[in-house]
């Protein structure tokens, strides 16, 4: 086998018995030990548990017994979600040899569906910050640039769907976590409906905020894997007919304060959906203005209660920038608390507004940037500078806030040859929409992006 497969090929491969199990799972293991060492997306990778497990799944299929929905299928878990008897470290040292003793609810989900379990990705330390610049396990690399940062908090994850490490990843996101190193890192990541997939199992940042979501390399693999995540299928809408959807564009905010390059390869995906028959609507969202304060101060008021033990007896041993976020939060009220979950509340219920009565898709960049180098800590728009944190989450976050599901799909490179996402935002538990607009998108406009993204992340 050579080559990036889809998650319908490795399963089409196995029936006409071209590969079996255990056949795939070699090949992403021996992938992994080639090129990972310049990637550094892996902090664990279990080997001995996904030949086994491997093995035990030719045997059931063997034997005639059902097989589930993923088949054979080898993913790969961000490490700040509990994988049983596997080290799950939250990308920490405080728990750097922290063994959980039953699986996260998503594990267990998509074990039952007959999935491998290859490793655990690695991440920013305990998911709070987006460059995946890890003190304790070194950064995560961008394969389209190994100078850069894939993004994060799941920067493993992305990064190791794009070089074709594993079929495909499961990230967490609590302001972008998904997205933004999806969109850094040339491949589709989608944050769902709040709630719609169980987070029990997951190493918090933010309870409220706080999202379980697929990483893949495609449209159709992400159709496939979240149906078995969420126990629905979503193939009936990979439909490349998207005549009369009617998709928002904001008149401010996502306009605001971005990369040139960037805000010009969003205009040319507007144009694509456009010509390929949404209806484009002009859309009014000045209301999110302080939007990021708001997310900032439910995030850090959360996850300095989640850590509040660790913080009394360990504060020394975390990096810099995760200790100096969790201090925040002894700076916020309750009062100020309070107030922010108000605020978050009035958000939702403007866009569910504009959802029923104007649009049925927002369509935003994902990210202000392109990645930036590993160690670049702010980012200048003419005389304004921002920190890469906050731009970086910018345009995320608030989706986070207001529960509805986003998806982050690719939509070109820049002059430096770096990846741009294109976000799609739906109303709440309509991910159909998100599925049949980032499809329609992908077959009109990615084919020659994702050769490219073989070629240069995967090595093909």
């Amino acid at each position: 086998m050579m080559g990036r497969k889809t998650i319908q090929e490795i399963q089409s491969g196995y029936k006409t018995g071209s590969w079996t199990t255990l056949d795939i799972t070699k090949y992403y293991l021996k992938r992994i030990k080639k090129k990972d060492p310049a990637l550094n997306s892996y902090i664990t990778v279990a080997k001995d548990r996904a030949t086994g497990e491997a093995k035990r799944l030719e045997a059931k299929s063997s034997s005639g017994e059902q097989t589930g929905l993923l088949y054979g299928i080898p993913l790969s878990y961000k490490d700040n979600i509990d994988t049983k008897g596997i080290r799950t470290t939250y990308g920490s040292s405080i728990d750097a040899n922290h063994i959980p003793d039953k699986n996260a609810a998503i594990v267990q989900r998509l074990l039952l569906q007959d999935s491998i379990l290859l490793g655990k990705n690695n991440l920013h330390e305990y998911a709070l910050g987006v460059t995946s610049n890890n003190p304790h396990y070194g950064p995560v690399h961008n394969p389209w640039n190994h100078e850069y940062t894939p993004g994060g908090s799941s920067g493993g994850s992305a990064a190791a769907v794009a070089a074709d490490l594993t079929a495909a990843s499961i990230g967490t996101d609590t302001g972008g976590s998904v997205r933004i190193p999806a969109a850094s890192c040339g491949v589709v990541g989608l944050k769902p409906t709040y709630n719609k997939v169980p987070t029990e199992g997951v190493f918090y940042v933010s309870w409220t905020l706080d999202h379980v979501g697929p990483i893949t390399a495609n449209m159709t693999d992400l159709a496939i894997l979240f149906g078995a995540m969420t126990k629905q299928s979503y193939l009936p809408y990979l439909n490349q007919d998207i005549r009369g959807l009617r998709v928002g564009v904001p008149t401010s905010y996502f306009n605001e304060h971005i990369d040139p390059e960037t805000y010009a390869l969003y205009l040319q995906s507007l144009e694509a959906l456009e010509s390929l028959g949404a209806i484009l609507i002009d859309t009014d969202v000045s209301f999110v203005e302080g939007n990021s304060e708001v997310s900032l101060t439910i995030a850090a008021s959360e996850a300095g209660y989640v850590h509040k033990s660790r913080m009394e007896c360990c504060l020394s041993q975390y990096g810099a920038d995760a200790r100096a976020f969790l201090e925040s939060s002894r700076d916020i009220t309750s009062l100020q608390y309070i107030e922010a979950l108000k605020t978050k509340e009035m958000y939702m219920n403007m866009f569910d507004q504009l959802f029923r009565e104007r649009i049925d898709v927002l369509a935003t960049p994902t990210i202000p940037i392109p990645a930036r180098k590993i160690g670049v800590d702010e980012v200048h728009f003419g005389d304004y500078t921002e920190s890469v944190f906050d731009a970086m989450t910018r345009y995320t976050g608030l989706f986070n806030m207001v529960e509805v599901p986003a998806l982050s799909i690719p939509c070109g490179l820049t002059s430096e040859g770096l990846p741009v996402g294109l976000q799609l935002v739906a109303r709440k538990d309509r991910e159909d929409l998100l599925i049949r607009a980032g499809y329609a998108y992908e077959q009109d406009q990615l084919k020659e992006f994702y050769r490219l993204r073989d070629q240069i992340c995967a090595g093909y």
